[in-house]
């Protein structure tokens, strides 16, 4: 199995986010990436969840999203502030693709320097 198809066995990975991973995994043999895809599958987040965890926050939950993302402190601010007065969360939900993005573009390093740091 290729490099590329190793990758594209991650469960709802996107185009851009394959691009990434490409790029990012380049110099990585073929024992170290299936390392970094079965540390980077478990930790990665998909973009639907948090728009679902976004939604929940109009029904009083504010700030799940948040905690999810390991953003605690802003899931707390969400959660004692009603999302900012919803307004928050609708920014969220707005930007719940590209939070997604930053997200497993930071699991994305850490995978890669714990499997080339060896843990």
């Amino acid at each position: 199995m290729n490099n590329r198809n190793i990758l594209m066995s991650i469960q709802g990975i996107t185009p851009e986010e394959l691009m990434y991973l490409q790029h990012a995994t380049a110099t990585l043999s073929e024992e170290q990436l299936k390392s970094f895809v079965f540390l980077y599958s478990g930790k990665r987040k998909n973009a639907q969840d948090i728009m679902l965890f976004t939604l929940i926050g109009f029904l009083g939950f504010a700030g799940i999203q948040r905690f999810v993302l390991n953003q605690v402190a802003m899931g707390v601010i969400y959660f004692l502030t009603l999302g900012f007065c919803w307004i928050g969360t609708i920014v969220d939900i707005i930007n719940h693709k590209s939070m997604t993005d930053e997200y497993n573009q930071r699991m994305a390093r850490e995978s890669l320097n714990m499997v080339m740091g060896g843990f």
